[in-house]
């Protein structure tokens, strides 16, 4: 597995490419269409990742094995934790083990940034990755409903992965 750092203007535009098609591919059983356009345009384009890249300390990772791109991640560096903001895997690659490897680095990233935990947002209906998150070792801390605008609210559990010392 190999993980292409997103810093170019060229990869950026990969990213998002690849950030649509999962979105549009995944979420339809969660979310209307109109939500999906409107949160892959407010987050994962083109303008919003650059943003997150250059002003609000985000790291994207696009995963990439035998020349296919299988999947991505993107994490914020928070004061206090690691913020597991986007975690991905194309349809073809799941339950294959790529998301337990993407965790894997993910919790290297957090170790070299120097925090102690790992969270994230995931949406109350979305059982499969609640599962996935439990069994890696999060545990739900709270709950949250965003409003995220044009009448859209995000319905999360706010979840916690605590690191391990070596």
């Amino acid at each position: 597995m190999n993980y292409i750092n997103v810093k170019t203007d060229e990869q950026i535009e990969n990213f998002t490419k690849l950030a649509s098609e999962i979105w549009h591919e995944y979420w339809p059983c969660l979310l209307s269409n109109e939500q999906i356009d409107y949160m892959v345009e407010k987050f994962q384009s083109y303008e919003a990742v650059k943003n997150q890249l250059q002003n609000e300390h985000y790291i994207y990772n696009i995963l990439e094995e035998n020349g296919n791109f299988t999947g991505y991640f993107g994490v914020c560096i928070k004061e206090n934790y690691l913020f597991l903001s986007k975690l991905y895997i194309k349809k073809d690659f799941r339950h294959k083990g790529y998301g337990k490897i993407a965790f894997d680095k993910i919790k290297l990233i957090a170790k070299e940034q120097n925090k102690t935990s790992i969270q994230l947002t995931v949406n109350k209906h979305n059982t499969n990755t609640i599962k996935a998150y439990d069994k890696w070792g999060f545990k739900t801390i709270d709950a949250v409903v965003t409003d995220i605008g044009k009448g859209f609210v995000m319905d999360d559990y706010i979840m916690e992965y605590v690191l391990k010392e070596d």
